[in-house]
């Protein structure tokens, strides 16, 4: 039962930032506003980067010998995103009521919970958890 749930966290994780993507590598213009504000001149570079690192950690997550490194990846992303959201953008962004960012933090539990779950796999640290 707890594979399932799991699972199912995973998956409602991957689909958001999967679905994200296609903003990201299209140049959307909500996507390249949202990155304009974070890296200025800069965008293009900080909006691919994070696209790419977040469709590798979206696959990871779903191998069973590496899904701690998908966890950990995803960590990294989305704690830049909570903190953009903080510092920079605000919780609700374009009038979106906070979805952004309540999507960055629900991605961030899951992979915490994740990585907490796949902890004995972490090489070198793996034996003493």
């Amino acid at each position: 039962m707890r594979k399932k749930i799991l699972f199912a966290l995973k998956g409602i994780a991957v689909i958001i930032m999967l679905q994200t993507l296609f903003f990201k590598f299209s140049a959307a213009n909500q996507s390249v506003e949202l990155f304009t504000k974070i890296a200025g001149e800069h965008e293009a570079y900080l909006r691919i980067g994070t696209g790419i690192i977040e469709l590798i950690a979206s696959i990871l997550l779903f191998t069973s010998k590496n899904s701690w490194l998908g966890a950990f990846m995803t960590l990294g992303v989305m704690s830049g995103a909570i903190l953009g959201h903080i510092t920079i953008l605000g919780i609700s962004h374009n009038n979106d009521g906070g979805l952004l960012f309540g999507a960055a933090v629900y991605i961030f539990i899951v992979a915490l919970v994740v990585l907490i779950n796949q902890r004995k796999k972490i090489f070198i640290l793996g034996k003493h958890f």
